[in-house]
């Protein structure tokens, strides 16, 4: 979720055919709400970037998986990418009790919110100098106006970068004296009694 932005219930729903290894993507069409299998939030499916750090991550966690498969006696592998220990897919509950938090304390840190992945991710994507539009790709916001909102603070030196482009301009009043002469200022009509 950190190095993709996918949603908690968009991660559960991941399944192996979703990720394209050669590509360097992630196919999401679908998520796991209340136990139930259904479409993304946005209601459409999309491709979501993948680092090379995390392709690296997840092939070998493929062929753990297979091997997993062949001692546990399994018929075949699991379709899903995270499974609970019977090979089904993790619930969003036991996920968070019994995964997140032991991890958070193993890990020494605080207590953050699951979804606060996705918020890093969208974070250090504009710190890094993404434009908001990659960004509201990759986090399947129906409108670039949700991520502006929610992340639109977060674009370094956004408006003194602008105003400093003023800057190498010639002074535009000494190009166009017209423009702050008062040759050209609207006058008010006069009143007819």
């Amino acid at each position: 979720m950190a190095r993709t932005g996918l949603q908690l219930h968009e991660a559960i729903a991941l399944q192996w055919g979703d990720i394209d290894f050669n590509g360097r993507f992630i196919t999401v069409q679908r998520n796991f709400s209340h136990r139930k299998l259904g479409t993304p939030k946005s209601g459409k499916s999309r491709r979501v970037d993948m680092s090379v750090q995390l392709a690296e991550t997840l092939r070998p966690l493929l062929v753990e998986r297979k091997k997993e498969t062949l001692r546990r006696g399994w018929s075949a592998v699991p379709e899903w990418v995270f499974i609970s220990t019977t090979g089904t897919p993790i619930h969003f509950v036991n996920f968070h009790y019994r995964v997140w938090r032991p991890l958070l304390a193993k890990a020494g840190l605080r207590y953050i919110r699951v979804h606060d992945l996705r918020h890093t991710f969208a974070s250090l994507l504009i710190q890094q100098g993404a434009p908001l539009a990659y960004v509201k790709e990759q986090l399947g916001h129906y409108s670039i106006s949700i991520t502006v909102d929610t992340y639109g603070q977060l674009v370094p030196g956004g408006n003194r970068a602008e105003v400093d482009k003023l800057d190498g301009l010639e002074n535009a009043t000494i190009r166009n004296p017209d423009a702050t002469s008062h040759i050209n200022a609207v006058s008010p009509k006069p009143k007819t009694a």
